[in-house]
C-alpha cells in the first residue's frame, strides 16, 4: 500500500486541508478502538497501519454502506448462498451478516488485500461442524470465480455464523452443537451471583437459550465480532440489578477466558438476567386479594373498581363491598384494602383511602409497597419511591467520622443489629468471613455487606454514612448498606419471630423484597447527587428527608 499525500486526499474528497485535518483527528480516535493507526511523514504522505482483519472489521461496522452500496454480488453467488442457508438452521439475520462478510472478503481478496495468517485460535475453528458447510460453499464460489480461496478467507466468512445472534426458533437453535463447557460456565455464573448477591436463580426457563448465547458471545469476543445493543442505557436504568448480575458474569468470563466483555455484550447479558428475574417474580407471585369498600350505591363501587383494574396487574383479585357491613375478621383475609369511606373497624391490613377519581401513578407506588407489607418492620403506605424506607428506623442509621475504618464500621453496625435482636449473635462473624471470600464494595463509593441472619424471617437493613470518604482496598467508600438476609435455621434450631407471625402473607421466606431493595440501592448508586445527599445526612430525619424528596 502506497502512502497518499494529504493535499491529494483533500482534492479527491473535495474538502479543504483544515477540514481534512479535523476529519483525520476524529478518524484516528475512531479507528484506535480497532487497533488501527494513521501514520504520516512529511513529504511521504499518510498510510493506514494495522492488520487486514482489523481493517475489515472496521469497514463492516462503520463504512460498509458507504463503500459497498453499489457493489452487487453476482446472481449466481447469491443463489449459492441462498441454497446454503435454506438447508441450514441459521436465520435471516445471520444470512444478511454473512453476505456482508462475504462481500468484504471477496472485494479485499480480489484487489490483492488478503487477510494473511491468523492466530492459532482461528485455525481451531476448522474442527467445528459449522466450518464444513461454509468450506464447501467457499469452494463452490471459488470455482465459479476461477480462484482458490485460502483457508484464512474461509475462516473469515465463518465469523458471522459462529458469532450469530441466538436463533429465535428453538428447533433451529438445538440443531446447532453446543460447545462443551457452556453448562459448566453457566453454572459458575449463577453460583457467583448467589455468592455475591444471595440471589439464587434455579432452572430458569430460558437456560438453554442462555447457554447458546454464552457460546456465541464468547466467539464474538474472541474473534472481535462486535454486536451493538440498542437498549444499553434503558437496561442499565430499568434493570439495575440485572446489570449488576451482568457485571458479575463478565468478571467470571474474564477469569475463565481472559476476554473483556464489552458494554454492548453486558447489555445482552443483562437482558437475559432481567428475564430470569421477571420469571422468578412471576413464579413466586401469589394471587393478591384486594377489597374495595365504597359508600351507598354499587355504581360508585363499580366505577372505582373499573379504574383500579387499569392500574392493577392480573394477579390482583378485587372483591367489592358496597352497603355490606365489614368487620376486622372479614378484612383480615385480604392483602390490601381500598376504601372511599371511613372504615367502621380497626384492621392490621394495609389500607389505601381513595377518591372516586385518583392519581394513578401515586396509587401504583402505594400498591407496590403493600405487596411487601408483611415483610417489613415499619409498613407505611405512601407514594414515596423507596420500599426500603419501611426497613429503616433511627436505631439502624449510623454516622461515622473520617477516622473510622470501613471494617470497624461494618463490625459496629453488625454487632448493634445482633444486640437489638435484629440478627443472631454469629451474624458479625459471617459478614467477616464473606468479606474475606469476595469484596462487597460496589461502584460509586457504595458497599453492600450482607450475610444470612437466623434471628427471624425478615430482611434487615441498616445504613451507615461517611461524610468524608474512607479508603478500603484501593476504593473509596461513602455509604454502607448492610443487610441481614433471612435464612432457614439449621436443623434442630428454632427462630424467634419479631413482632409475631406476619398475617395475610404467611411467614414463608422469599427473595422478592431482597431483589427490590437491591434495585433501589443500585439506583441510588447511579444517581451521584442523591448518593451525595445520602452520605451527607447528619441524622435519621435528614436521611428520610433525602429519600422522600427523591421519591
Amino acid at each position: 500500500v502506497q502512502p497518499v499525500l494529504a493535499d491529494d486526499l483533500a482534492d479527491e474528497m473535495s474538502v479543504s486541508r483544515s477540514t481534512l485535518n479535523n476529519d483525520l483527528k476524529k478518524l484516528r480516535a475512531e479507528i484506535d478502538l480497532y487497533r488501527l493507526t494513521i501514520l504520516g511523514k512529511t513529504g511521504k504522505g499518510l498510510i493506514l497501519q494495522g492488520s487486514e482483519s482489523d481493517i475489515r472489521h472496521y469497514v463492516l461496522e462503520n463504512a460498509y454502506e458507504a463503500l459497498y452500496r453499489g457493489y452487487p454480488l453476482e446472481e449466481e453467488i447469491l443463489q449459492m448462498v441462498e441454497a446454503f442457508f435454506a438447508d441450514s438452521p441459521y436465520e435471516r439475520n445471520t444470512q444478511a451478516a454473512f453476505l456482508r462478510f462475504l462481500t468484504v472478503m471477496l472485494d479485499r481478496c480480489l484487489t490483492d488485500h488478503p487477510i494473511g495468517e491468523l492466530t492459532i485460535s482461528f485455525y481451531s475453528l476448522t474442527a467445528r461442524p459449522e466450518f464444513e458447510g461454509v468450506n464447501a460453499l467457499a469452494e463452490e464460489i471459488g470455482q465459479f470465480l476461477g480462484i482458490s480461496l485460502p483457508p484464512e478467507e474461509r475462516l473469515f466468512i465463518l465469523l458471522p455464523i459462529i458469532g450469530m445472534r441466538t436463533p429465535a426458533d428453538i428447533q433451529n437453535m438445538q440443531a446447532i452443537e453446543l460447545d462443551e463447557g457452556m453448562r459448566e460456565l453457566g453454572g459458575k455464573l449463577f453460583r457467583q451471583i448467589r455468592q455475591e448477591l444471595d440471589i439464587q436463580i434455579e432452572n430458569p426457563e430460558a437456560i438453554e437459550e442462555f447457554l447458546y448465547h454464552l457460546m456465541f458471545m464468547i466467539n464474538r469476543l474472541k474473534f472481535h465480532v462486535r454486536m451493538k445493543s440498542p437498549l444499553m442505557e434503558e437496561l442499565r436504568e430499568k434493570y439495575p440489578l440485572a446489570w449488576k448480575m451482568a457485571d458479575i458474569a463478565a468478571r467470571v468470563i474474564y477469569g475463565d477466558y481472559h476476554l473483556r466483555v464489552t458494554a454492548d455484550e453486558r447489555a445482552f447479558l443483562a437482558t437475559y438476567f432481567g428475564v430470569f428475574l421477571e420469571e422468578r417474580g412471576e413464579k413466586n407471585k401469589r394471587p393478591f386479594q384486594a377489597a374495595v369498600i365504597c359508600g351507598p350505591g354499587r355504581v360508585t363501587g363499580r366505577l372505582v373498581s373499573a379504574q383500579l383494574r387499569k392500574v392493577l396487574d392480573s394477579s390482583v383479585e378485587l372483591t367489592l363491598f358496597a352497603n355490606e357491613p365489614v368487620t376486622a375478621a372479614l378484612l383480615s383475609a385480604f392483602d390490601l384494602i381500598f376504601t372511599t369511606v371511613e372504615l367502621p373497624c380497626e384492621t392490621d391490613r394495609p389500607v389505601i383511602r381513595i377518591r372516586e377519581v385518583f392519581n394513578e401513578q401515586a396509587l401504583r407506588q402505594m400498591i407496590e409497597k403493600a405487596r411487601y407489607w408483611d415483610q417489613i418492620d415499619i409498613p407505611v403506605l405512601d407514594d414515596n419511591l423507596f420500599v426500603m424506607v419501611g426497613l429503616l428506623d433511627e436505631s439502624r442509621f449510623f454516622v461515622f467520622d473520617a477516622d473510622s475504618a470501613y471494617e470497624d464500621a461494618v463490625e459496629h453496625m453488625a454487632r448493634t443489629l445482633a444486640e437489638q435482636g435484629q440478627a443472631d449473635g454469629d451474624f458479625p462473624r459471617r459478614l467477616r468471613e464473606r468479606e474475606q471470600k469476595v469484596s462487597m464494595v460496589f461502584d460509586h463509593g457504595v458497599a453492600i455487606p450482607h450475610a444470612p441472619q437466623y434471628a427471624h424471617s425478615r430482611l434487615v437493613l441498616a445504613i451507615g454514612v461517611f461524610p468524608d470518604a474512607v479508603r478500603y482496598r484501593e476504593q473509596e467508600i461513602r455509604v454502607i448498606f448492610l443487610m441481614g438476609i433471612p435464612a432457614e435455621p439449621e436443623a434442630g434450631a428454632s427462630r424467634p419471630e419479631i413482632g409475631g407471625s406476619p398475617s395475610g402473607g404467611g411467614a414463608e421466606i422469599d427473595d422478592s423484597l431482597l431483589i427490590r431493595v437491591y434495585e433501589e440501592i443500585i439506583s441510588v448508586t447511579q444517581d451521584s447527587a442523591l448518593l451525595e445527599s445520602v452520605a451527607e445526612a447528619k441524622d435519621f430525619s435528614s436521611l428520610l428527608r433525602v429519600l422522600y424528596r427523591q421519591g
